[in-house]
């Protein structure tokens, strides 16, 4: 079934047995960012015609691994959705396996595409390149797990993040080439090749 729509008790589950998970993690990962996360993959969803019930859903659990540490937080974000018997009362066991799958290929650094549409929308959606946005989480993140650097190390840490993920040849990878982000993305890897021409 293609959900154009969200159902009230699936809503209410979400915001009050999931969104709460995100209220412990650092401010980069915490409530505001899965809020908008999932905005935007339902209005991915929305746009291309694809159900909006399982968007919302992959992009609200899309983090809650998280809570076990950050390297595979997107294979334990895909544990927590399969383990979750409460969302068999909205999907079926093949559209959980689709949210969990969406859940885990949503990682910006994933070497491979992801396996749905689903996971395309989540991954696309999490994927705010808005500069201002961007640098503000660089750094919220960067105070969270490395507080002890000076603020001039802050910023190269920063500088060094946005090269690696944002920059040519940065690990970042678009699955959708007519998303939202692919003009952004281009205009934030012209001004790292800007700077970083300026700098020599």
């Amino acid at each position: 079934m293609n959900h154009k729509t969200i159902r009230d008790d699936l809503r209410l589950y979400i915001e009050t047995r999931i969104l709460p998970r995100y209220d412990t993690f650092d401010r980069a990962h915490g409530r505001d960012h899965v809020l908008q996360v999932m905005a935007r993959a339902t209005e991915l969803a929305e746009r291309m015609g694809e159900d909006i019930e399982t968007a919302y859903t992959a992009a609200a659990y899309h983090d809650t691994g998280l809570a076990s540490g950050r390297e595979h937080h997107h294979e334990e974000s895909a544990r927590i959705i399969r383990a979750d018997h409460n969302l068999r009362r909205w999907f079926t066991g093949k559209q959980i396996e689709t949210i969990a799958c969406a859940a885990e290929d949503h990682r910006a650094s994933a070497s491979r595409p992801p396996r749905s549409i689903y996971g395309r929308i989540v991954a696309e959606a999490d994927r705010a390149i808005d500069p201002e946005t961007i640098i503000r989480r660089t750094v919220q993140y960067g105070l969270a797990h490395s507080p002890l650097l000076d603020r001039e190390a802050q910023w190269q840490r920063c500088e060094e993040h946005l090269r690696q993920k944002y920059g040519h040849g940065g690990y970042l990878r678009l699955w959708l080439e007519e998303g939202p982000n692919a003009r952004p993305l281009a205009r934030v890897r012209a001004a790292i090749y800007d700077e970083e021409t300026a700098n020599k």
